[in-house]
C-alpha cells in the first residue's frame, strides 16, 4: 500500500471516535496494554509529560514542546485529532512522522491489527510510541484524547501529569458533572509523580486533592503562582507580557504568537510546568530558552486553529473551541475585537447538545450554518432549526466552504467573519 491507501485502510477498518463516535469508544486499557506488549512496551523507552483537560490541554502540549526543541532536547509530541494530516498527530522535533513510516508500521503490523481490532485512536497512540522509541526522543508531550483514566496515553511514565482546566465536555462518556468529570481526568495521576493543575476551580479542586493524597503526590496550582500582566503594543501579530512568578518578576517582555486572552490560561501553565521540572532536575532550561520557546511555537510545532487569522480583507478568524466554555471564551475575545458586523459560520457534531452552545451565541450576528464533512457532522438544516428557536438569524449551507464564501461575500471591509463550532468545521478552512 501507498500512505493514501493506508490511510483509507485504517480509517475503514478500525472504529473512529473523530468519524462515527460513541461507537468507537472503548471504555477499558485492556486492548493498548495487549496491543503496546506485543511492541515490545516502547512506552518505557521515553519520560512523557501528560496532559488532560476540557479546554486548553493541545495549546499547552504545543508550547511545551516547543520549548523543550528549544532546549535541545529530542522532543516527541502527540496530540489529537488532526485538521489537515493525519501525520499532524505525530511529531518529532515540529516534523510530523514521515509518510513512510506510516506505512511500514501499518504493514507490519497489519495482521496484528486485525486480529486484536484495536480501535483507532489505540492504534494511532501505539503508532506514535514506537516512533518515539525507535527516535529515541528524550521527552515525549502527550495530550489524551478524552478524559484520562481510560485515555489509551494513560499507559505512558510520566515526569509530570497536568490537568487544564474542568468544564463540560463528552459528558455522555466521562460523566454527568463537573466532579465525575474531573475524576475521570485524575485518572491520569501517577504515584510520585507531580501534578499541575492550570486553574484551580474551587468545584473540583477537592477532587484532585484527594485523588493526589491517595497515590502520595502532591498538586500545584498555576494560577496561584504565575501571573501575565499584558504589555500594549503596536506589532499586532503578537501578545506581549511581563511574567511574574511568586510575586518576582520572572520573564520581562514576553512575546506570544497566540493572541486570544484565553492563553493566558495555558501559558501560567506552561510555566508553571517548566519551573516544576526544573527544580527538581527532570529538565534544564533557562528563563531566556523559555521565552524563545514560547514565542517560536508556531514555527517550531505548526499549531493552527487558535483564534488564527486567515485573512484581514474582510478580517477572517477560526478557533476550534467547541464546547461551552471554550465556545465563550471565544466569544469572549470577539467582544474585544473592533468590527461592524460579525458573519458566523457555525457547525457542530451531532453527538453534542446545540442548546448548549447556540444560547451562548449573540443574536445580533449573521450567521452560516453548515456541516463539516465527517458523518458525525450535524446536518446543517437541522442545526438551522435549532439555531432559529435560540433566536439566531442565518441560511444553512451544503458545506462549510460554501458557507465561508457566501459570508465573505456578505461582509464589508469593516466586518469581521468567524468560523468555528466544532474542530471538523475549522480543518476545513485552515
Amino acid at each position: 500500500m501507498d500512505y493514501k491507501e493506508t490511510l483509507q485502510w485504517l480509517f475503514n477498518q478500525l472504529p473512529m471516535y473523530q468519524r462515527i463516535g460513541k461507537a468507537a469508544y472503548k471504555a477499558d486499557l485492556e486492548t493498548t496494554i495487549q496491543l503496546l506488549d506485543k511492541l515490545g512496551n516502547p512506552q518505557e523507552t521515553f519520560k512523557a509529560l501528560h496532559i488532560a483537560g476540557t479546554n486548553g490541554k493541545g495549546s499547552v502540549a504545543h508550547v511545551l514542546a516547543s520549548v523543550l526543541q528549544e532546549t535541545d532536547y529530542k522532543t516527541g509530541l502527540y496530540t489529537s485529532p488532526h485538521l489537515k494530516d493525519f501525520r499532524e498527530r505525530i511529531k518529532m522535533n515540529g516534523q510530523m512522522i514521515p509518510e513512510d513510516q506510516v506505512v511500514a508500521f501499518t504493514e507490519k503490523h497489519k495482521k496484528l491489527f486485525e486480529e486484536m481490532q484495536p480501535s483507532f485512536f489505540e492504534m494511532t497512540v501505539a503508532m506514535a510510541f514506537d516512533y518515539f522509541a525507535r527516535e529515541k526522543v528524550d521527552f515525549a508531550v502527550l495530550e489524551t484524547g478524552m478524559g484520562g483514566r481510560l485515555d489509551s496515553t494513560n499507559v505512558s511514565k510520566p515526569v509530570v501529569s497536568v490537568v487544564t482546566n474542568i468544564g463540560h465536555d463528552h459528558m455522555q462518556f466521562l460523566g454527568d458533572d463537573v466532579e465525575k468529570i474531573a475524576a475521570e481526568k485524575a485518572g491520569i495521576f501517577k504515584k510520585g509523580v507531580p501534578v499541575v493543575i492550570g486553574e484551580k476551580q474551587t468545584w473540583v479542586s477537592e477532587v484532585f486533592e484527594k485523588a493526589a493524597m491517595e497515590i502520595n503526590t502532591s498538586v500545584v496550582y498555576a494560577d496561584e503562582h504565575v501571573e501575565l500582566k499584558p504589555i500594549q503594543r503596536r506589532d499586532k501579530s503578537k501578545q506581549f507580557y511581563d511574567v511574574w512568578y511568586n510575586n518576582e518578576l520572572y520573564l520581562e517582555n514576553l512575546a506570544s504568537p497566540l493572541l486570544a486572552t484565553y492563553q493566558i490560561k495555558n501559558l501560567k501553565t506552561v510555566i508553571q510546568i517548566l519551573e516544576l521540572l526544573n527544580k527538581n532536575n527532570t529538565i534544564e532550561v533557562d528563563r531566556q530558552t523559555i521565552a524563545e520557546g514560547i514565542e517560536n511555537t508556531i514555527n517550531n510545532t505548526n499549531l493552527m486553529g487558535r483564534w488564527q487569522i486567515l485573512s484581514n480583507n474582510p478580517l477572517t478568524i477560526c478557533d476550534t473551541g467547541h464546547n461551552p466554555e471554550g465556545l465563550q471564551a471565544v466569544l469572549d475575545q470577539i467582544n474585544q475585537t473592533q468590527f461592524n458586523h460579525l458573519h458566523f459560520v457555525f457547525g457542530m457534531v451531532n453527538d453534542k447538545n446545540p442548546e448548549s452552545m447556540l444560547y451562548l451565541l449573540p443574536n445580533d450576528a449573521t450567521y452560516y450554518f453548515c456541516k463539516p464533512d465527517i458523518p458525525r457532522g450535524m446536518d446543517a438544516d437541522v442545526l438551522q432549526q435549532h439555531g432559529f428557536k435560540a433566536g439566531l438569524r442565518g441560511n444553512a449551507y451544503s458545506s462549510v466552504r460554501e458557507a465561508l464564501n457566501s459570508a465573505i461575500n456578505n461582509s464589508g471591509a469593516e466586518d469581521l467573519v468567524f468560523i468555528g463550532g466544532s474542530t471538523f468545521v475549522v480543518a476545513e478552512v485552515v
